[in-house]
């Protein structure tokens, strides 16, 4: 029998059992065919009947340390989840199959990427700290932070198609807003300065690219298509479409506006 050739370089759907749905879970049969031994693994989407599934299935599975995490996260998950949720998702693994070479297909991302399923995870936390029930934003914040090595406030408000590359080390704070079209990297703190309370933390536009290491401190704003170099120090806001390198960062660049950091994902600054 001809082995499936499947196809991941079209546009992801936003429909919830759109083409991204049958392409994951169509990989994911090939991958249970030719290494049985993964079915533990693959069960949650093979299993799953829609998108909704195949996505809190997979992010119970990562949370849980025993069996009763497990049901909990589910039963958590299930109870928050929306439309809207899941076309952020799917705006999310489109940017990473774009931008990262490392993660070719959703199947991969989805599996495999924690930062992709922290920042799902958090999208879920976002929704019940909104809904007034902190205790559970707080419980799947607290356990997103055990399974994946970051730790993102359930308050912190982020756009779409959002890439957090790698992810271990990461730091989003309370009042943190990132916008649309966002790639960051390892080890970027978005931070406060001190013991001020309400408005504290960063604000990052559409379509930022924010290099490892960096750390972001204080209610500032990184404007929209800005690059912030890696291991930089920033404590002043950040024009639109500059390159800012240093400690503390200092404007190093002005490029085009029709230059999109995030996208091109090139760490370069001169």
């Amino acid at each position: 029998m001809a082995r499936q050739v499947i196809d991941f370089a079209s546009p992801i759907a936003s429909d919830t059992e759109g083409r991204v749905w049958t392409d994951i879970r169509a990989a994911a049969q090939l991958r249970a065919d030719d290494q049985p031994h993964l079915a533990a693994l693959l069960h949650p989407i093979l299993a799953a009947k829609t998108g909704r599934q195949m996505l809190i299935g997979t992010l119970a599975a990562r949370l849980a340390h025993t069996a009763g995490d497990r049901a909990l996260a589910a039963k958590v998950l299930v109870s928050t989840e929306d439309g809207a949720l899941l076309e952020e998702t799917e705006a999310d693994l489109l940017a990473i199959v774009t931008r990262d070479p490392a993660n070719p297909d959703p199947l991969t991302v989805l599996l495999h990427l924690k930062g992709f399923q922290a920042l799902q995870v958090h999208r879920f936390a976002h929704r019940l700290w909104q809904a007034g029930r902190m205790e559970g934003a707080r419980w799947l914040s607290s356990q997103a932070s055990l399974a994946f090595g970051l730790d993102i406030h359930p308050a912190a408000r982020m756009g779409r198609g959002i890439m957090l590359d790698h992810g271990s080390g990461i730091v989003i704070g309370e009042t943190v807003v990132v916008e649309d079209d966002v790639s960051m990297l390892q080890q970027v703190t978005l931070g406060g300065t001190g013991r001020d309370k309400g408005d504290r933390h960063p604000k990052v536009r559409r379509g930022v690219l924010i290099g490892a290491g960096a750390k972001i401190l204080g209610n500032i704003e990184i404007g929209a298509y800005s690059k912030i170099a890696a291991g930089s120090v920033v404590l002043e806001p950040v024009p639109a479409h500059t390159t800012v390198a240093g400690v503390p960062a200092r404007i190093v660049r002005v490029h085009s506006e029709d230059e999109m950091p995030a996208a091109t994902m090139d760490h370069r600054i001169d």
